[in-house]
Formats: C-alpha cells, sequence, structure tokens
C-alpha cells in the first residue's frame, strides 16, 4: 500500500500524515475557540433548564413575583445545585421534554459538577465529546474501504467541516449522536465480519447508547437493518439471526422510555417545523444544508436575497461535487460498501425530504441531517482518495483533483475561521435573537440598571441572563400585573413589555416611555 500510494501521488504518506495532523490540530482549535462568546440562544437555556432538575412551572413560580433578582437568580435554574440531583433532572425531562433523550443531559450535568458552573464549561463536554469523531471515523474507514488512505482523508474532512464544528459548541446532544452514530456503525460492521457472539454484543449495547442520545437514532438503526437485509438478501442467515437478537436487546432496553414518550406527548415540541412552505423553498433550504458540510458563511433566512445569489454557483459546484462522489462510490465499490453509505445518507434524510416536499412542511434542519452529512463525507472522501491514487489518472487529472480536495478544505477553514468570531450565526435563529447582545449591551451601560418585563422567562430572559452584566437587576411580573416601584435606580428598561405593563409603568413612574427598539423601553 505503502509503495503504491508514493508511487500514484505527488506527496509520501508521511507526508499526507503531517498534513492531516496540521488539520486536527486546526478543527480542534476552532471546536474550543471562544466558547463562551457566542450568543447562548433559546435552545440551549432550555437544556441548561433540563441539566439543573428544575421544571418550568417550579422556575416561574419562584422568578415571576414582582421581587428584585440578580442574575445569580437567574443562574441557579440555568446549572446543577445542591437543591436537586440527577433525579429530578430525569424528572423534569419526563415530565417537560420526554422527547429530549436523557444521557447527554445527565453525562453534561456530571461535567459541570466536576469542572464548574460557565458556559464554556457547558459547552466544553460537547466539544470535547466530538473529538471522538476523528479515531471513529477512521475505523470505520477500515472497516467499510480497508483503506487507511480513506480514513486519513476522512478525517481530514471532519476536522475542518463548519457543520460539526458549529455543533460541536451546543449545549445539545449532536456532538453525541454524531459519535453514537458511527460507534453503531464501526461495531455492526465489524460484527458482521467477525461473526463472533461478543461482537453482536457490543453492537447491541451501542444501538441502546444511540437510543438514549437522540429519537432520531431510531431511523439510523432501522437503516443499519435494511443493509444487513438487503446484504444477507433476505434469508434467516447465521449474521441475519445475530442481527435480530442484537437489534431486539437494543429496542427492548428503549422500550421504557418509548412508553413514556407515549405517555408524556410535548405536543408543541416542533410547532416551528408545521410552517407551509413551497417546493422552491424546500429545494433551497436542502441546498443550503448539504452545502454546510463544507462551506457555511453564516447565511440565514433574515439574510438579503442578494448574497444568497450570490453564492448559488459555489452551492451548485458543492452539490455536484456530493453527487458525483455517490455516483463514484456506486460504480466502484462492493455493494457491501455503497448500500451502507446510501443507507447512512438516507436514514434520516429520506424520511424529512419526504416530509418537506410531499406535506410542504419544513422539518429538514442541519441538526437533523448529521447522518447524512457523515454519509456524503465518506463519499467525498473515497472520491479524492480514488482520483488522487488512481493509476489511470493523468497528470493534469491528479493536479485538478488536488486543487478540488484543496478547495474543499479551505473552504472549511474559512468557515470556520469567520464563524469562530461571529456571536451569533445561522443555528442560533438570528432572525429572532439578533438583537438580544445590543439590548444586553444598552442595559449594562447603566451604573444601576433594572430590567422589567412580563415576558416567558424560558428562553428570553434566561439568554438575557448569560449576556448581561452582573450588576443588572430583574424584575420579572405574570401577565396583567404591575411590579411594585422600586427606588434606587439609575436606568429602568421595559424587555418585550405588554400593552398593560406598558401603561401601567408610565402610570407608576409618572413618566412616557422611550422606545429603543421593538424589544427594548426606556423610562
Amino acid at each position: 500500500m505503502k509503495k503504491q500510494f508514493s508511487q500514484n501521488w505527488f506527496i509520501s504518506q508521511s507526508s499526507l500524515r503531517f498534513l492531516i495532523i496540521i488539520l486536527l490540530v486546526i478543527g480542534v482549535f476552532f471546536r474550543f475557540v471562544n466558547l463562551d462568546k457566542k450568543l447562548y440562544w433559546g435552545d440551549e437555556v432550555f437544556s441548561s433548564l433540563r441539566i439543573s432538575g428544575y421544571i418550568q412551572s417550579e422556575m416561574n413560580e419562584q422568578l415571576s413575583n414582582g421581587r428584585l433578582l440578580t442574575i445569580e437568580d437567574l443562574q441557579k435554574y440555568q446549572y446543577p445545585n445542591p437543591e436537586k440531583s440527577v433525579i429530578d433532572t430525569i424528572k423534569g425531562i419526563i415530565s417537560e421534554d420526554s422527547q429530549i433523550l436523557p444521557l447527554y443531559i445527565v453525562i453534561t450535568r456530571f461535567w459541570l459538577e466536576w469542572f464548574g458552573n460557565s458556559v464554556a464549561v457547558a459547552r466544553s463536554f460537547s466539544a470535547f465529546i466530538s473529538l471522538l469523531t476523528f479515531p471513529y471515523i477512521y475505523l470505520l474507514c477500515l472497516e467499510l474501504f480497508e483503506s487507511s488512505l480513506v480514513g486519513w482523508i476522512a478525517i481530514a474532512l471532519v476536522a475542518v467541516s463548519p457543520i460539526h464544528v458549529v455543533y460541536a459548541q451546543e449545549v445539545r446532544a449532536y456532538s453525541l449522536w454524531i459519535v453514537t452514530i458511527l460507534i453503531s456503525s464501526v461495531a455492526l460492521l465489524r460484527a458482521m465480519r467477525l461473526k463472533t457472539k461478543v461482537s453482536w454484543c457490543i453492537y447491541a449495547a451501542t444501538l441502546s447508547l444511540g437510543f438514549y442520545t437522540h429519537i432520531f437514532f431510531t431511523l439510523v438503526a432501522f437503516g443499519q437493518g435494511i443493509y444487513v437485509i438487503a446484504i444477507e438478501r433476505l434469508r434467516l442467515s447465521k449474521t441475519s439471526i445475530y442481527y435480530l437478537i442484537s437489534s431486539l436487546a437494543g429496542f427492548i432496553t428503549f422500550i421504557p422510555w418509548i412508553w413514556i414518550i407515549i405517555t408524556n406527548p410535548q405536543s408543541g415540541a416542533v410547532t416551528w417545523a408545521n410552517v407551509k412552505q413551497t417546493l422552491f423553498a424546500s429545494a433551497i433550504r436542502w441546498a443550503g444544508i448539504f452545502s454546510r458540510t463544507f462551506l457555511d458563511l453564516g447565511i440565514s433566512p433574515s439574510d438579503s436575497g442578494k448574497l444568497k445569489i450570490v453564492l448559488i454557483p459555489v452551492i451548485l459546484i458543492i452539490l455536484a461535487l456530493i453527487l458525483y462522489s455517490i455516483y463514484v462510490l456506486c460504480r466502484r465499490t462492493s455493494k457491501e460498501v455503497w448500500l451502507f453509505v446510501l443507507t447512512l445518507i438516507g436514514s434520516v434524510g429520506l424520511p424529512l425530504l419526504i416530509v418537506d416536499f410531499v406535506f410542504e412542511k419544513r422539518y429538514a434542519t442541519s441538526r437533523y441531517t448529521l447522518p447524512s452529512v457523515l454519509g456524503i463525507q465518506l463519499a467525498v472522501a473515497y472520491l479524492f482518495s480514488t482520483k488522487l491514487t488512481s493509476i489511470s489518472s493523468k497528470v493534469w487529472q491528479k493536479k485538478l483533483w488536488s486543487f478540488v480536495a484543496f478547495m474543499v478544505i479551505m473552504s472549511g477553514i474559512i468557515s470556520c475561521t469567520i464563524s469562530s468570531q461571529a456571536q451569533i450565526w445561522w443555528n442560533k435563529f438570528p432572525e429572532k435573537y439578533q438583537e438580544f447582545p445590543n439590548i444586553a449591551n444598552m442595559v449594562s451601560q447603566g451604573n444601576k440598571p433594572l430590567l422589567i418585563t412580563d415576558d416567558s422567562i424560558i428562553p428570553a430572559i434566561q439568554i438575557l441572563g448569560h449576556l448581561v452584566d452582573p450588576k443588572v437587576r430583574f424584575q420579572i411580573v405574570e401577565k396583567n400585573k404591575l411590579p411594585e416601584i422600586t427606588n434606587g435606580f439609575s436606568d429602568i428598561f421595559l424587555f418585550s413589555p405588554s400593552d398593560f405593563l406598558k401603561a401601567g409603568i408610565e402610570k407608576i413612574y409618572n413618566s412616557k416611555l422611550q422606545q429603543i427598539n421593538d424589544l427594548l423601553w426606556k423610562i
């Protein structure tokens, strides 16, 4: 292999590994840089509430009573504390967020208890667990392609992939989900190769791990089942029997939580997905989702159409690269290889695609299509390894594909560089939270500021709690109630107030309100 490699490419294998190690270091840096500088947005404050062990009704009862609150009062419901145990954390998930699987939340709670309460520490667990993507995607390439070269290239692609970096910096389960997908994939292929009871037991354990990480892992497991059935050609072979037993064992461990989901439904959990959108809008959305595998300049729905138009040629080139890599994979590899990659791409991607285009919904988001991203990166890694080492390829062809590989890597590095310096990115719902950092800055400028609101504590007020200066005080009241008069504050602000609160405050303080922006008023 080593001799063939050196004959068919421009650099030695040791030089390639050195370059990939450099990319690894860059990828690790991007995952940990500015962890505490990014906006702690809605999904993350919900995760933190679950980690704390409190439920929303407890928080609302104790905070929405009109008393003066400090940042510490708010953050009591964002981090672990002695009043609540891990049992309370699980109870909170069951009662209010049963569709959120508990494994990530529980481990992150322990992580915070060990290393301290802060945004950086909370996010560092996701960043740390994302590092396991590197060894496991390498092992997957060894099992699937029997090629260390494909494994090294896959590591390079994942290291600077903007979509991987974005979700490695969130207090959500997506990094852990990626790792469990890779672990279960390696375990399945290894079990099919070794055909031992121990290897199938390991696969069953990885299924249980995945089931308790993300609800969509069930679709990944279903795709793996389709793969085994297709490879075994519907025969009740030894492999099929062991697979069925292992899958059943893994599924049995998940039955208790299935019962919890059924008996504690969260009907409003995905109301955002019920928004109608046209077929053209769906196509644009999917093109953007897949292009972020390699290029991400932070484009969100609130950005201007001109910027999106400029990027269309680049996105089309990326989509062409993805489609061509899948074509080459299907043409040049065995059924055992290409079918595995296709089932990984389609396990979650295909159901979401059908829902979006047939029912005109918008369930597809980048975080849900991460299994498809992994499959695409495997296909592209194989494409690059084939084109750059093929004996039949001419010199100009190898130079062309070297340039393509270089541009893919550079687009990832540029994307990660830009996002690393941004406080808010497309994944943090900028059309809703764009003004929050500015609001926090304005409120924090006063000597002794007070912020009054009758808005919901989760997520808006907790987001501001992570942004404002510790000197800021909060006064939260329920709807249709007015706060008591408080003296001694240099600046008094109203955040997202109802008409009732605005009128009442003007009467209480005998002063007209000055509107600063859509969300902030000042007395």
